[in-house]
């Protein structure tokens, strides 16, 4: 932790040669797309895009999940994702599942959650993989991420409003899958129906 309250302190003093920036950075944003992830601790979504502050509007859930959507029953997920559409008018939506994703083996593996609870319970809120195979001991789990990714979008459109603004063409959605141990980025191409390099 040490080092981390270290840059913390001198963090200031690394941006006092941009005091415009961060000035503007003080009048609002109006960030470019709203980027779903997990919150894995190896995926940093302005490291894979470069986004720089005010770019990017955050939503990150355990296994980047999608809870449904239900108006008797808000989220903090749900309010993010409206705030992002609704007050920012965020003109894309990123959902980016990652290799080696720890929630989406825990449901391909069908491991046993009962001693996280809360982890249990949230991961209920994702699409089980469609067809029911498994991962065939791969590690990185590719195929499960990338169902999942695509689960999620779809369950992205059943949100009204973001659903309003996707048939206006106000709105685009991006499915993407970070490989953690390459880097590589990959998105859902819908005619071949495949993820490839961006």
């Amino acid at each position: 932790m040490q080092p981390l309250i270290d840059y913390a302190r001198s963090f200031r003093q690394r941006t006092a040669a941009r005091p415009e920036e961060f000035a503007r950075l003080a009048e609002g944003q109006s960030p470019q797309a709203l980027f779903i992830t997990c919150s894995d601790s190896r995926v940093i979504p302005s490291l894979i895009t470069g986004a720089r502050p005010g770019e990017l509007f955050e939503l990150r859930t355990a296994g980047n999940i999608v809870p449904p959507y239900d108006p008797e029953r808000p989220t903090g997920e749900a309010a993010t994702i409206e705030y992002a559409v609704e007050v920012l008018g965020v003109t894309d939506v990123v959902v980016c599942g990652h290799s080696h994703c720890g929630a989406v083996g825990a449901l391909v593996r069908g491991d046993d959650l009962t001693a996280v609870p809360a982890v249990r319970d949230w991961l209920a809120h994702a699409a089980p993989r469609a067809d029911g195979t498994k991962a065939d001991g791969d590690p990185a789990i590719a195929d499960a991420v990338q169902s999942h990714v695509l689960a999620q979008i779809l369950r992205l459109r059943s949100y009204p409003y973001l659903a309003r603004r996707l048939d206006a063409g106000q709105l685009r959605l991006h499915a993407w899958f970070y490989e953690i141990h390459t880097g590589t980025v990959l998105a859902h191409r819908p005619p071949a129906d495949t993820f490839v390099a961006l």
